[in-house]
């Protein structure tokens, strides 16, 4: 790797997608930063991954949902980016960290819809806003979002709100960062076989078939889908394209 390489910060790196997002990422000539909450250990694994392939790689905990962290967390950003990289911005934002959520909207209770707007819309916009200085002119944000926000099953419907409001979110970051040459875009991965959720998607072979019964591609996504697709679009040279919403879902509902 050279001091050139791009820096991308991943929340939620320590498994599923942003794991997987990581690890494309390192392949293409990226260096990381990814946040883990809970999971030091498993952090630590991908860290060395990372590292294995040649790249840099640094691990900090964040709780993206707990708004009054995010200030010590700016700090020890900067100071990883001075003691590793020398330097003090980074390139490219992916707020990917989540959680899953199976309720109906009559059942879904407020503490449950609360963590939820927490994590998925409250923290990645003052996340976002924090962090802001440290983006460089030039550089990417990608927001997560979700195939639920444009297509509806039942049961999702607070957390496809959530994403819903991240994909406006996304829009007016463009127009307000445009001005700094920012790229914002929202990518909507479709149903994937991860832990996420409680494993459903990957472990329920009925929900499974189910799904890939209605997708183009015939089968559920895999994690390596969505980073491939994250990471081409972070090593490349997409900053024309900003204020749009990519699915990447094989074709799900279509």
């Amino acid at each position: 790797m050279t001091p050139s390489s791009k820096i991308v910060l991943i929340t939620g790196g320590s498994r599923g997608l942003g794991r997987s997002t990581a690890l494309m990422c390192a392949r293409k000539g990226l260096d990381c930063i990814l946040t883990w909450h809970s999971k030091e250990a498993e952090a630590a694994r991908v860290v060395a991954e990372i590292e294995a392939l040649g790249g840099r790689a640094v691990a900090l905990q964040l709780d993206t949902g707990n708004v009054s962290a995010f200030p010590a967390f700016t700090e020890a950003l900067k100071k990883t980016l001075h003691d590793t990289w020398q330097r003090s911005t980074f390139d490219a934002l992916v707020n990917n960290a989540g959680v899953g959520s199976y309720n109906s909207l009559a059942e879904t209770t407020e503490d449950q819809f609360d963590t939820l707007m927490n994590i998925h819309f409250k923290g990645v916009f003052f996340l976002t806003q924090s962090l802001m200085p440290l983006i460089e002119d030039g550089g990417q944000i990608l927001n997560v979002s979700s195939g639920l926000a444009r297509f509806a099953l039942p049961g999702y419907g607070a957390y496809a709100a959530m994403k819903g409001a991240v994909e406006v979110l996304t829009r007016y970051l463009a127009r307000e960062l445009g001005p700094r040459r920012i790229a914002v875009n929202t990518i909507a991965p479709g149903a994937i076989a991860t832990d996420f959720g409680g494993g459903r998607v990957r472990d329920d072979a009925d929900l499974n078939r189910m799904v890939a019964g209605m997708t183009a591609m015939g089968r559920v996504g895999l994690p390596d889908d969505i980073g491939g697709a994250v990471s081409t679009i972070l090593a490349g040279d997409m900053g024309w394209m900003t204020g749009q919403r990519l699915e990447i879902s094989g074709g799900q509902l279509l």
